[in-house]
């Protein structure tokens, strides 16, 4: 970390603590129907599996906004209602069970505004204002010629002012984008202006590997300079990657030391077995681990352990067999096979979790 992290106004969704000091909390969002139930409730139960805090889901009608009730029961973590253009789902969403909902500047009318926080107020709900890069009002967009990072920071002023005006403050603030100098550039310049806490994020970053780079980069410069509360990595596919990824970028900042860090080597015409597969099965098995522990996979019995002296715990494989290791000491030999049972009957007695 380049500097002490800024400290923010303390708001508190569903019972977790956000800004004011608090961890910084990883948040996604379903890809499923909301109006399908049942559906819903299975992915926000995997997400939680692997480590998701805060869960968002989309509310596009009054049908999406009634599940909420039944939604609510039967998952463990806060449900945040994401709101466009109508007030009276934002409305409905709060008085079915809604923790916090996420508002869109750009799309609602300030009369609807007034609605949505009268209903916060009543019920002590929290009010995300997400100005977003692709729905900016258009008198901001033209005034800056287009969504800049300027633009951005207006807007957000713009809805602080609104919503104190109205006497709330139980509130917090995404400036998203899907460029991420745009991105890092508004929160940089928000966070100069005000203590109200930041949810972090690029928007619309691409499947996997494009948002791990946009995301590691956005989010990860602005965690570092101490900028940022709450983070969710937008991912095209299933959301618990987001989840991996956003604690991977947590742990490279020790801001977060929760669950596995598996290093391995980017193999050479020393390896010998198939590395990328015993990586992906391990990262498989241990996802929604708790217990921080460095685990290194290493395709090199003669420089393996060396190079990854300071993991807790490791293989390093050879054709047919390989060796156990820990901190850089080896503990035993084992064949090849053995190398994911051996390796997770190790794990669980370090950690004493099921994996």
């Amino acid at each position: 970390m380049s500097g002490a992290r800024k400290k923010t106004r303390s708001v508190d969704i569903g019972g977790v603590k956000i800004g004011g000091g608090a961890p910084v909390i990883v948040q996604s969002m379903t890809s499923c129907d909301t109006r399908d139930v049942r559906a819903t409730i299975k992915q926000i139960r995997g997400l939680e599996k692997v480590g998701c805090e805060i869960i968002r889901v989309a509310v596009p009608d009054e049908e999406a906004a009634a599940a909420i009730k039944k939604i609510k029961p039967k998952i463990n973590i806060p449900l945040i209602a994401d709101i466009h253009f109508r007030d009276d789902l934002a409305v409905a969403a709060i008085n079915y069970g809604a923790d916090a909902v996420r508002i869109n500047p750009g799309n609602i009318p300030v009369d609807g505004i007034r609605s949505i926080v009268s209903a916060a107020k009543h019920n002590k709900r929290v009010i995300r204002i997400g100005v977003n890069s692709g729905s900016l009002e258009k008198d901001i967009a033209a005034r800056h010629g287009g969504p800049t990072a300027q633009a951005l920071v207006e807007s957000a002023l713009r809805n602080i002012h609104l919503l104190e005006e109205m006497g709330f403050t139980d509130m917090k603030l995404s400036l998203k984008s899907s460029d991420v100098s745009t991105t890092i550039e508004a929160y940089r310049s928000i966070s100069a202006l005000t203590d109200y806490p930041l949810h972090l994020g690029v928007t619309e970053a691409g499947t996997l590997m494009q948002s791990a780079v946009k995301s590691a980069i956005g989010i990860g410069a602005l965690l570092y300079e101490g900028i940022g509360d709450t983070i969710r990595v937008s991912i095209t596919g299933d959301p618990r990657e987001e989840i991996k990824v956003a604690f991977g970028i947590l742990r490279a900042l020790n801001l977060r030391n929760i669950g596995p860090d598996i290093i391995s080597c980017p193999t050479c015409g020393r390896c010998e077995i198939d590395l990328f597969s015993l990586v992906s099965q391990v990262e498989k098995r241990l996802a929604g681990m708790k217990t921080p522990l460095k685990i290194a996979l290493m395709g090199c019995v003669v420089n393996g352990p060396g190079e990854a002296k300071e993991a807790d715990i490791g293989i390093a494989g050879g054709r047919g067999s390989g060796v156990l290791f820990k901190k850089g000491k080896i503990v035993r030999k084992i064949k090849e096979e053995e190398f994911i049972p051996v390796l997770l009957n190790e794990i669980r007695l370090m950690t004493g979790e099921n994996v």
